[in-house]
Formats: structure tokens, sequence, C-alpha cells
């Protein structure tokens, strides 16, 4: 039965989905067959059996046959008891109290006082609520399991005199993999040759294809497109993106969040009290009245007060949402995590790499009168060449085939000098070099979002390179969306205060935190945290500090560093700005899910245990309602699986 209900009878830990934390290898996953349609389930088959029996029971005694009635009804409390009854003896023989042990006592009162009709209807409600309970767990874990059925079972691999088929599971990294078209990939890898477009919608949430040439990094579990590649495995096939996500969700399962915690709290010494609290309404009842009818309502307080229903109302909502996000390509770290992330209602993004591309261009080039566009560029190029710093690839990747530079040398944060063709060429910062007479248009392109790179040869500004590092397509979209939900955007940038402006304005982010070392972004989200809950979202080293510092710290993207998904509660998989809206809608309605849940299971115990205690419900009607309410939440929590309508009108 239901662990949340009555205890597990594995270890913590033990079934087919117990994986090693991210960043070890992962044991092989057990084969599990997902469980039937209902109506070919066979745990099914005792509480179906066990009704069917009630049911005809019930209608030969209406009609006077007394004996047969009494033989179907006892056949009907043996079929649903077999489900609860031996884990519940087990588990008290281990000192362990669950509802189970207080279903089992109400049934065996109820015989003892000749209401085997009570007791058999105690057997198939609880017999079928915890059958119906389980399936519903199951679900939702199936759809994690879905995840590595993505992985193929065998795969082409480069040999020595060919390219034989091989496991899956037996690929280590450094093995080419040979993938053609409309196949899935079997591990992360880089493609080393080939060209194609690829579908990682299933591990990244981005439905759009994209485009992958040689030395792009591609994850496991996505489609290739029509090309033919042959891709080189950085991680084993037991260990790669897929593995990883579902043994971080198989963590966030187990850690509760604070509703959890809650339930938990109630739950727990709420079985023992109850146990307490019928022994003395049987006692006084005893001493002071009719043993019989107290020695019942005794046996209906026991029903009325169990906290099944309370026990399962969170467990079932995390474990149905986060498995439900991460079909989105959003990784939820913990039951904790979930909970906070619908708290949020203002947002830090990082600029470069979360909001941007982290890809910086040329995109403008002024030269001063008389210097030709190519030139300046080519030379500045040529100086730029040995240079590690992002903004020197942009330059020579503007243009190809450079000349040769001698005498290079980098003064780090400034810039870089050398000669080329006699030429003494230096380019750099305009904290550096002066503009001089550009310096008008300095100012204009830095305006305009650019981080600008003078151009000096022989001593005289010949021109300005302006660079950057573009918006995503989606940024301003989703920011619109955010605000939709009630939730304030804001950025924060170590970049130059005028370029994090423009692309905010483009944005339409309204505030702007620039120039921001990694200390002063936590800074200023411990700042913001004293305001309203917020979530920070970056992906570099550099985030790291005002990630662990948020509420909800989210990394983004697979390339994101590995400090920053560390630190962070949630990872995205992908870079589709717009799962962020979608994140949130999706933890907040699972938060009402779970608050309705906890409400209605309070609400049964708090009104069934006084009209038990007065007898105006009896065994059957107690047993009846607290079951219906327990299917509801099942029901109501199972609705946490459902992707959000996140409105990009």
């Amino acid at each position: 039965m239901s662990e949340e209900c009555c205890g597990p009878d594995t270890p913590a830990g033990a079934g087919p989905l117990a994986l090693h934390a991210p960043g070890r290898v992962a044991e092989p996953v057990e084969e599990h067959e997902p469980r039937p349609p209902w109506w070919r389930d066979p745990a099914l088959l005792p509480s179906a059996g066990s009704g069917v029996a009630l049911a005809v029971g019930t209608a030969l005694d209406w009609a006077g046959l007394g004996i047969p009635a009494l033989v179907l009804q006892w056949l009907a409390l043996l079929a649903g008891a077999w489900t609860f009854v031996p884990g519940a003896i087990r588990r008290l023989l281990r000192g362990r109290l669950g509802v189970g042990l207080l279903m089992t006592i109400a049934a065996t009162g109820a015989v003892l006082l000749g209401h085997v009709g009570e007791a058999a209807a105690l057997a198939f409600l609880f017999s079928l609520a915890e059958t119906l309970e389980d399936r519903a767990m199951d679900r939702a874990k199936d759809g994690l399991r879905a995840l590595l059925s993505l992985v193929p079972e065998r795969v082409r691999v480069v040999r020595a005199g060919g390219e034989p088929l091989v496991p899956a599971a037996e690929l280590r990294t450094g093995d080419v993999l040979v993938v053609g078209a409309g196949e899935r990939i079997a591990t992360d890898g880089v493609v080393v040759s080939g060209r194609s477009s690829i579908d990682a919608s299933a591990v990244t949430g981005e439905s759009i294809p994209i485009a992958v040439d040689p030395g792009d990094a591609v994850p496991a579990g996505a489609i290739n497109g029509p090309g033919l590649l042959r891709i080189e495995a950085s991680a084993d096939g037991r260990d790669n993106t897929l593995t990883q996500i579902v043994a971080l969700v198989e963590q966030a399962q187990a850690r509760t969040g604070e509703r959890a915690r809650l339930a938990d709290r109630i739950a727990r010494p709420l079985v023992p009290a109850v146990l307490v609290v019928a022994a003395l309404i049987a006692l006084v009842g005893v001493v002071v009245g009719d043993p019989g009818t107290w020695i019942e309502r005794a046996l209906v307080v026991l029903v009325a007060a169990s906290p099944c229903a309370l026990a399962i109302a969170v467990p079932v909502t995390v474990i149905s949402a986060i498995g439900a996000a991460s079909k989105l390509g959003v990784v939820i770290k913990s039951g904790e995590a979930f909970e906070r992330l619908g708290t949020i209602r203002r947002i830090a993004l990082d600029k470069t790499g979360t909001l941007t591309r982290n890809e910086p261009r040329v995109v403008e080039v002024r030269t001063a009168p008389g210097q030709e566009r190519e030139r300046v560029l080519a030379l500045a190029a040529a100086v730029e060449a040995g240079s590690t710093h992002p903004l020197a690839a942009a330059v020579v990747a503007a243009i190809p085939g450079p000349p040769s530079a001698h005498g290079v040398v980098e003064d780090a944060g400034r810039g870089v000098a050398g000669r080329v063709d006699g030429v003494h060429v230096r380019a750099g910062s305009t904290r550096w070099l002066d503009p001089a007479a550009l310096a008008a248009d300095a100012e204009a392109m830095a305006a305009a979002g650019m981080t600008v790179v003078v151009v000096e040869l022989d001593g005289t500004v010949a021109g300005l390179i302006g660079i950057r590092d573009e918006l995503r397509p989606e940024a301003a979209e989703t920011v619109r969306l955010l605000g939709a939900q009630g939730i304030a955007a804001v950025m924060l940038s170590g970049d130059d205060a005028r370029t994090a402006r423009a692309l905010a304005t483009q944005a339409g982010i309204a505030e702007v935190h620039a120039e921001q070392l990694p200390a002063e972004k936590a800074a200023v989200v411990r700042a913001m945290l004293a305001e309203s809950p917020t979530a920070m979202v970056g992906d570099g080293i550099n985030d790291a500090p005002a990630l662990a510092t948020a509420t909800v710290g989210i990394a983004m993207g697979a390339r994101g560093s590995a400090a920053a998904v560390e630190s962070a509660d949630v990872a995205f998989t992908g870079h589709d700005l717009r799962l962020l809206p979608a994140a949130f809608a999706h933890a907040r309605r699972g938060r009402r899910i779970m608050t309705w849940n906890l409400g209605l299971a309070l609400a049964v115990i708090v009104v069934l245990f006084p009209l038990a205690l007065f007898g105006v419900l009896g065994l059957a009607a107690v047993v009846l309602v607290h079951e219906v309410a327990e299917l509801v939440i099942i029901l109501n929590g199972v609705r946490a699986a459902r992707r959000p309508a996140v409105d990009r009108a």
C-alpha cells in the first residue's frame, strides 16, 4: 500500500529509480513495466472482487437471504483486508504505526460486534482508495521513467573495421557515435562531422529544431534531423543529461517542502493519538454507558480521525508537478524549491548568457576620415587573435584570414598592442584609448548598447568597433509574460551601465543594476528579498553567490557553469526564457492544489470526528466519506501534472 499513508515496506532509496547523485555514474535503471490500464491492472483485482462480493451480499441481505449474504460479506472483507492487513501487521512488528493499523483494528472490532457488512465496506473502500493512490503515484513516476526511454537501446559506434551496434549503456566518453536521420542521440556529445538539425524538445522543452554543425554540443535523447551526424560522446551512456535529470527529480520528490512538513507534523503523531483517544472513549463508555455502543463509537472515531488523506495531500501533488516540470525542461531539485517557486514576486535576470545569447558580435564599425572599414577591422583582428577575451573573439570572427601580428602585448582588461605589416596597432576600451575626434560616435554607440573598441594606428585613432551581445529573441516577450503574472523583472549585469540600460530598454526592463561584481549581485538580491520573494536567474560562476542568496536560484541552460547549477534550486535544461513564466505558473498552480488538498483533508477530520463521537454517523458512512475525500484529493493532486497555459498574445 502507499508509503505516505501506511509507511514504507522497503528501505529508503530502494526501487526502480534509485540512482546516484548527478556527477557520479548512475547505476543501471531496473527495468520497469508501466502499469496497465485500470481495467487490466491485477493490483485492482482484490478491490474489485471485494466490491462485487459486497454488492451482491448487500443485495442478498435486502432480499432476506441471510446466510448467503453473510458468506459474501466475509469474502468481501477478506479480499479487501488482504491488501492492507498483512502490511499493517508487519509494520507493527517493526514498531511502526500507520493508518493501515487503524483500519485493521476498526474492521476487527466491527466483526467482533457482529457488523460484518460494515467491516467489509471498510475493507473494500480503504483497499480501493489505497490501490488508486498507488496508481496515481506510479503514474506520476512513470512520466519520469519515460525520460529514460528516450535513449535508444543500441547505437552505431565507429570502431576499427566497421560501425557495429553496441548497447547504449556501454558507451564511454570519447566514443564516436553514428546517428542517422530520425534517430535519437544515445548520450551527450559534440558533433565532429556532418550538419543537421536536432529536436531536443523532450529534454530542453524548446520546441524549435536547433541547427547543429561540427563543434556543437548535443544532449542525450534529442532526435536527429535530416543529416547524418558523427558525434563524440562527452558522457558515459549511464551518466548523461537524462540520467542526471531523473536523479535530480528523484531526489526532489524525496525532499519535502513547507506544506509537506506541515502535513507530516500533523499526521505522524495523529495515528498514536487516535489510538489513545479511541481507547479512552471505549473505556469511559464501558464504565458509564452501554459497552457495545461506546466500543462501536470508538471504532468509528478511529476511522473518522484517520490522517491518510492528510498524509497523501502534498506528496501526490509534488510528485505529479515535479515530474511534469521535468518534461518542460525544468528540473526542480526539491519539494521545498517547488513550493518557493510559486511565491515569487520579483525576478533578477543576469544579462550575459541569460537575457543575451552570450555570443558577442561586431555590429558596427565607424572610421576616421581616410580610413577603410576592412583595413581597420583586419589590423584589429590581427592583434586580437591571440587574446582569450570574448570581445577579441568577436573581432576575429568578423574578418576572415587576418594578417599576422608580431610583438603582441596584452594589457588585461584594457586592450592589446602589436605590430602588423610595420604598423603599430593598439585596440582596447575607451578607458584605455581616447576616441579623440570620434568621441561623439563612441558615445552614441555605447548608448545603443554596444561595447566600443577603439583602434589606434601609429598613435592616431583610426576607427571604432561596436560589439554587442544581442538579446535573445524571446526576452521581451518573457518580461511581458512575467509582468502579466505580477512578477517584476530586474536586470543584473557586470557590464557598462549604458550598455546594460540600452539592452534593458529593448527587453522592457525598468530596473537595472550594472557594473556589478559577484558579491554586489548577491547584495542586490538580498536587498530585494527584504521587499518580496525573489528569484535569481543566471548561468555563470559569477552568478553563484546571487543564486544561493535568492528565494529560488534558477540556472539557465545545459551550458551553464557547474558552480551555477550546483548553487541553484532549479535548473533549466534549455535556454528558452519563456520557460520562466511557464514554470512560475506551474508552481503557483501546484501550491493552490496543495493548499486545497490540505484544507479538505483537515476539514474531513474536523467534521467527521464529532459526528462519529456523538453517533450521528455509523462506521459505513464515515468510511465512505473518508475514502471519497481521499479519492478527491488524489485526483486533484494528479491535476498538478497538467502543463500550465501561459498567454502569449
